[in-house]
């Protein structure tokens, strides 16, 4: 049964340096903080919704070398632990238990992967766990344009019963623009990793690059994780991962979490995929008053995206 709109309204979030969280993750960020990384580890690291479950397909693929069996043994969400994700635990899905309950990603579950770990986060640079930074582990970085990837997060709070009710899209827009959204501030996540990325072993993509040019894009993937395939294998590895095969996936698409959980009848968890459909949403005013906080914000820094192809 899906909560209330009171009771969604509730969701419980907790804010760590600014920045909301779920409620269970701060309660266990003292065990989160102390993950211990290791050398060989590759840490898959996106702002939300900006093609989190695209990457972890295609750094499977590669590490299962093309084997699309080997990638359908268990759903996307349970293959690479997400290090910071912790929630109260649910009757009917028992993937959603607190960190230090039971099971939990980071402890049993990280320490028993053969190495080299795939693991995944959504948290900024100021919030990664120290070991991360001083492993040398490789870390594999996503960005998407600001403004899709605003109107794809709305969509998917719109559906998932466990985050707050984003409201109208007029008052969600407000939200995320003053970066009130789990996981804070989009134009803080992305310039954060963006001027690190020559510090550290970051491969630094963007998801309009992926969907223009999804052969060359994973081709560097492949090669940043040390993996030589053959021609022949990195063209199945681009058809297996497009957003139609992917969309009908249930290993991809989270057709197995119960409708208490995500409400797929609400949106879709797989909607659309494309560049450019913020022009379906944004009034001309709002785009006017983003494109100057854009400007503000992003002030000083080299990085730059496509808003449609």
């Amino acid at each position: 049964m899906a909560l209330t709109p009171e009771l969604r309204t509730q969701a419980k979030w907790k804010e760590i340096a600014g920045i909301p969280l779920g409620a269970a993750t701060v309660d266990n960020w003292n065990q989160i903080q102390a993950f211990r990384a290791k050398p060989d580890d590759l840490l898959i690291c996106t702002y939300p919704k900006s093609g989190t479950t695209w990457i972890q397909e295609i750094v499977d693929m590669i590490e299962q070398n093309g084997d699309v069996e080997k990638c359908q043994r268990d759903v996307i969400e349970h293959r690479h632990p997400f290090i910071e994700w912790a929630r109260p635990p649910h009757p009917d899905y028992p993937g959603t238990h607190y960190v230090d309950q039971a099971g939990l990603e980071l402890t049993e579950v990280s320490n028993e992967m053969p190495s080299p770990r795939i693991l995944k986060t959504h948290l900024s640079t100021q919030l990664l766990p120290p070991s991360f930074w001083t492993s040398n582990c490789k870390f594999l970085y996503v960005a998407r344009n600001a403004k899709d990837c605003m109107v794809s997060y709305y969509h998917f709070y719109r559906m998932n019963q466990v985050l707050p009710d984003p409201g109208t899209w007029d008052e969600y827009f407000e939200t995320f623009i003053s970066g009130k959204v789990y996981w804070g501030s989009w134009f803080d996540h992305v310039r954060g990793w963006w001027e690190i990325r020559d510090r550290y072993q970051i491969l630094f993509l963007f998801y309009e690059d992926m969907k223009r040019d999804p052969k060359r894009e994973i081709q560097k993937v492949m090669q940043f994780m040390g993996k030589n395939l053959d021609e022949a294998v990195l063209d199945r590895i681009v058809q297996e991962t497009s957003f139609e095969r992917m969309k009908e996936n249930p290993m991809t698409n989270r057709s197995t979490v119960p409708k208490s959980l995500l409400d797929q009848s609400i949106s879709p968890f797989m909607r659309k995929g494309t560049v450019g459909d913020w022009k379906n949403h944004f009034t001309v005013a709002q785009n006017e008053k983003f494109d100057e906080i854009y400007r503000q914000k992003m002030k000083g820094t080299s990085i730059n995206f496509c808003m449609e192809l």
